[in-house]
């Protein structure tokens, strides 16, 4: 029998959280791992990174009863290297629930997207998260993105079938008058907005009460595949240093996810050979609050999209106190941790929302935050001609037992529950 794992005493007899402090889980150091299916291993599955992807998939495989190679209990292990779940790319965006309607067909942004959302609303109803479905405008200002709307009307009708309609001028004055539109608005009535921590704590919530265990500051610092080819047929040795305390442990698993986020990159690198090594691109997204009561929006609004921008556009979301914010923009930076809002960005801002909002008070715009987003390319590699490269959810060729997500960015909130899903599929069939 292959030997334990070499971990602290203190992993090995800590004690669980209290039910009522689960987003406030124990470090590594004091969780205790749980019988594995397979003897060898500590846990049958181990998922890298607590964004709301990751937590997605781990509540999903803590609740599946059986594991992958035989019929007995399955256990789970959720790592997270941050002191909390969701610090980084969850907690930083627009927490809008999209419609699905920019990826391009054939795409997998747009599958996940589209079953996404119907998970989403679904979820959110039955479990009073809070949300709210306040629709999208997406604007037109001259001629030639007035054609662009209609591509996208044509695309949506004839091939997403997905809702979108047409806003005539008359009910465009009612509705929003602040908002200018000179050639067009398309309105998406199926995108909404979400409270993402509340969302977060949510499924924590369901992947401790199926028995997983989280493992808060705990940073994986190499990945090992293990079996005789190195491939990972009999199973994966993770070397993890605790954020806190520098303790270095291993741990075992079956299968591994890598849903690492901004590390995702850097996770993969450490198991592949050099010539499959990738990198890891970051725009950052710096978003601006707005103080004044003048002018009111209710809608949000999306400049009609360009290609090879990178993102949406300049945008203006709510969130579900009705606070108008004003963002992304997109800025290449060499750093994950390069979280602090340009404010040199501010004129821009101005400028590009000015297009479509001209009574903005632009002394009440101020400093929000900012958010990273992980791209495997920029505006060059692109798919589709749209801007956008394509979410890699994939069991990596030559590797057992694990499913590698690359790229999860946008519509990676929305499409969450759709991702844990297609994750299950993977290890199980």
């Amino acid at each position: 029998m292959r030997p334990g794992p070499r971990l602290p005493l203190s992993l090995r007899l800590g004690l669980p959280a209290p039910p009522r402090q689960r987003q406030h889980a124990r470090p590594f150091s004091q969780t205790t791992p749980r019988p594995s299916p397979a003897a060898s291993m500590d846990f049958t599955h181990a998922v890298i990174g607590g964004g709301a992807v990751g937590l997605a998939i781990a509540q999903s495989l803590a609740r599946r009863a059986g594991g992958p190679s035989s019929s007995s209990s399955s256990t789970t292990l959720l790592l997270e290297r941050h002191a909390a779940v969701g610090t980084e790319t969850s907690s930083r965006n627009s927490e809008v629930i999209h419609a699905g309607i920019y990826y391009g067909a054939g795409t997998l942004k747009t599958a996940l997207c589209l079953q996404g959302k119907a998970l989403l609303y679904n979820l959110c109803s039955a479990h009073c998260i809070p949300h709210r479905r306040t629709g999208k405008w997406i604007v037109a200002q001259t001629d030639a993105q007035l054609a662009a709307l209609q591509q996208l009307h044509d695309f949506c009708t004839r091939e997403l079938h997905v809702p979108v309609r047409w806003v005539g001028r008359d009910e465009a004055a009612r509705r929003e008058p602040a908002v200018r539109a000179e050639k067009g608005i398309l309105e998406s009535p199926t995108t909404g907005i979400v409270d993402s921590h509340a969302l977060m704590v949510y499924l924590l919530g369901q992947f401790e009460e199926a028995g997983g265990t989280l493992a808060l500051g705990s940073a994986v610092e190499g990945v090992t595949p293990l079996g005789e080819g190195k491939d990972g047929s009999g199973g994966w040795e993770l070397t993890v240093r605790d954020r806190a305390t520098g303790e270095v442990s291993t741990v075992t698993a079956e299968t591994i996810v890598n849903s690492a986020g901004l590390g995702a990159v850097a996770v993969h690198n450490m198991i592949v050979p050099p010539e499959r090594r990738r990198e890891m691109f970051y725009a950052k997204g710096n978003y601006f609050s707005y103080g004044s009561s003048s002018p009111r929006v209710g809608t949000l609004v999306y400049p009609a999209p360009e290609p090879g921008h990178g993102g949406l556009g300049t945008h203006l979301t709510l969130d579900l106190g009705g606070r108008i914010k004003f963002g992304p923009d997109v800025e290449w930076v060499d750093s994950p941790d390069d979280l602090a809002v340009n404010e040199s960005r501010r004129a821009q801002t101005v400028e590009e929302v000015k297009k479509y909002l001209p009574g903005l008070d632009e002394t009440q715009l101020q400093p929000d935050y900012a958010g990273i987003r992980p791209k495997l390319g920029k505006q060059g590699a692109v798919a589709q001609g749209k801007g956008f490269v394509d979410f890699v959810i994939q069991k990596e060729e030559g590797y057992h037992g694990w499913v590698n997500l690359l790229n999860i960015e946008s519509p990676g909130l929305t499409s969450c529950l759709a991702i844990a899903e297609k994750v299950r599929k993977l290890l199980y069939t």
